[in-house]
């Protein structure tokens, strides 16, 4: 009796937190069943997650080994190894036109070590703070978690999936907003804004106070038109980018921030405390990974080709509408036709077909039941055969 009351109580301190209580991260749930049907022996082609299937360019890898070789691995400077920080100004200045101070570079865990940072710095608990739907999980989820309030704003075809600055102006006349987040190109629909666009979202989002983040972390994988940085258009704006997506870094967990003078040292405090640094040997590769450019532009042609077999054979499967594919590596499809629970759509398409992708639920509380997101990161030939597979299983 006595042991039982103490486990009670045991269990009742550690009961988990409330802001501990955010939805899964689907993709991740999908992955882990695909992983359980090729442990029995089954082959899948994984479509559910963006991870390029190609490893990190050969110089990443290259200086990787020299600095092993060379000995000790030590921590850096909070904000980043400066010969990395100023290397990243330079890919600003040469990619587009953009002159940023390495002062203001901040090297991260990845651009999920980038969300938590910019959040932390720039909003208050209770603050809300807008995001689009479709979009990025996370942005929520860890929003939530920081006890911010996610203000979901949905995105139309008519503005191609994209932010407007009257649709953010109607959220902020209903309840002021603190902030405002938008990706281009967008993950899951891998839709692009183009510079008049995105000049006119962040001029509208200033005027009226509220601040403004750019995920950046598929630039890079642009195919209609050139992918534009809010840092050449403000410099109030917070630029997050990652080495994950472009040079195929994913598991490297190395990712920058572009933010405002004002922030840097505010970020650099929470990084101290937080992470002290981001691994040395990370920043080391990463670095490299700038001289590995033309590697990945051929990856990058891969991806295109890629595309161009799902544009192509999933209508003829019976899949005939999808999101505009301007960038990033994702086709996001509605398969309304097929079903009303794309949970489940996508579990028998695992089971039955062996093609693993994502629920739009993971992407859109709204209307993800009716989207399905397949990742065209893998190889040409897997793409081929998945276009078969989901063909001959949805005749």
């Amino acid at each position: 009796m006595h042991d039982a009351t103490l486990r009670n109580r045991l269990g009742q301190w550690l009961e988990p937190s409330r802001r501990s209580d955010v939805p899964p991260f689907m993709v991740m749930d999908v992955m882990a069943a695909a992983a359980r049907i090729e442990a029995a022996g089954g082959h899948v082609i994984h479509m559910e997650v963006g991870q390029p299937a190609a490893g990190a360019p050969r110089t990443a890898i290259a200086a990787a080994h020299a600095a092993l070789e060379a000995g000790r691995i030590d921590y850096t400077s909070a904000l980043g190894i400066p010969s990395l920080r100023e290397r990243i100004a330079r890919h600003y200045r040469d990619t587009y036109g953009c002159d940023v101070n390495p002062e203001r570079i901040v090297v991260t865990t990845g651009s999920s070590g980038g969300f938590i940072l910019a959040f932390l710095s720039m909003f208050e608990p209770g603050d809300r703070v807008a995001v689009t739907v479709p979009g990025y999980p996370p942005y929520r989820h860890i929003l939530t978690a920081l006890g911010c309030e996610p203000v979901l704003i949905e995105t139309t075809n008519e503005t191609r999936h994209a932010l407007t600055g009257e649709a953010l102006l109607a959220a902020h006349r209903e309840a002021p907003l603190k902030g405002v987040l938008v990706g281009s190109p967008a993950n899951p629909t891998g839709t692009m804004m183009s510079r008049e666009a995105l000049a006119g979202l962040i001029a509208a989002a200033e005027d009226a106070g509220i601040r403004f983040i750019s995920d950046e972390i598929y630039h890079g994988l642009d195919y209609a038109f050139p992918a534009v940085t809010a840092a050449a258009l403000s410099r109030h704006a917070l630029v997050i980018n990652s080495f994950s997506k472009y040079f195929c870094m994913t598991g490297w967990r190395v990712g920058w921030m572009v933010v405002p003078d004002i922030l840097v040292r505010p970020i650099e405090r929470l990084q101290q405390n937080l992470s002290i640094s981001v691994p040395a040997l990370s920043q080391i590769a990463a670095e490299a990974a700038f001289d590995g450019a033309a590697e990945m532009e051929e990856i990058k042609h891969g991806y295109q080709e890629n595309r161009r077999v799902l544009i192509d054979g999933l209508p003829k499967a019976g899949l005939t509408r999808f999101l505009p594919a301007d960038g990033a590596f994702y086709l996001y499809a509605d398969v309304s036709d097929f079903t009303s629970d794309s949970f489940e759509f996508a579990n028998q398409m695992l089971e039955q077909a062996g093609v693993a992708a994502t629920p739009g639920l993971d992407f859109d509380p709204i209307h993800g039941r009716s989207f399905i997101r397949f990742s065209y990161a893998r190889s040409l030939d897997e793409m081929r055969e998945a276009v078969d597979r989901i063909a001959h299983w949805l005749k």
